[in-house]
C-alpha cells in the first residue's frame, strides 16, 4: 500500500537531529490529528509511575492503538511532539530514546519539550501526532 508521508531531509542543515527536518503529504491524503497519547492504562491509571521512558512506551502503544482506530500505524505518521514533565535533559533523552526507536527508519520532523506539568495525576510524558494516510 502507497504511504502518503514523504520525509525531507537537507544536506544543508546538521545530521545530528535524529528525525527529517521536515514532511509533506499531497493532496487528496485523509489528515488524522490525534489528540496527545497520555501514559493511561485502560482503567484510566497512570502506568509507570515516575518512569519517563515506561511512560513513553506506554504513550506509543496508546498511539498506536489511536492511529489503527483511524485506519493508519506509525508509518503514516508526518510529525509528533513529544512533551516531558521535567526540567532535566536526561529526562527528556530517556523519553524521546523509546519514542525514536519505535518510529525507527519512519524517524518523522519532531519535537521535544521539557514542560512544568502534565495534564494526568503523576504523568511525566505525552506524544500528540498528526497522520496522514491515502484511502483507496
Amino acid at each position: 500500500m502507497p504511504r502518503a508521508v514523504t520525509l525531507i531531509r537537507s544536506a544543508e542543515l546538521s545530521d545530528a537531529a535524529e528525525y527529517a527536518y521536515a514532511a509533506t503529504a499531497p493532496a487528496g491524503a485523509r489528515l488524522i490529528f490525534l489528540a496527545g497519547s497520555c501514559p493511561l492504562n485502560k482503567d484510566g491509571s497512570t502506568a509507570a509511575i515516575g518512569d519517563h521512558a515506561g511512560q513513553a512506551a506506554v504513550c506509543v502503544e496508546n498511539l498506536r492503538i489511536a492511529l489503527a482506530a483511524a485506519g493508519a500505524s506509525l508509518e503514516d505518521v508526518i510529525s509528533t511532539r513529544v512533551l516531558v514533565a521535567s526540567s532535566r535533559q536526561a529526562d527528556l533523552v530517556a523519553a524521546w530514546e523509546v519514542v525514536r526507536d519505535a518510529f525507527g527508519d519512519h524517524d518523522v520532523p519532531s519535537t521535544l519539550l521539557g514542560v512544568t506539568v502534565l495534564g494526568y495525576d503523576d504523568q511525566l510524558v505525552e506524544i500528540e501526532a498528526v497522520a496522514a494516510v491515502l484511502d483507496t
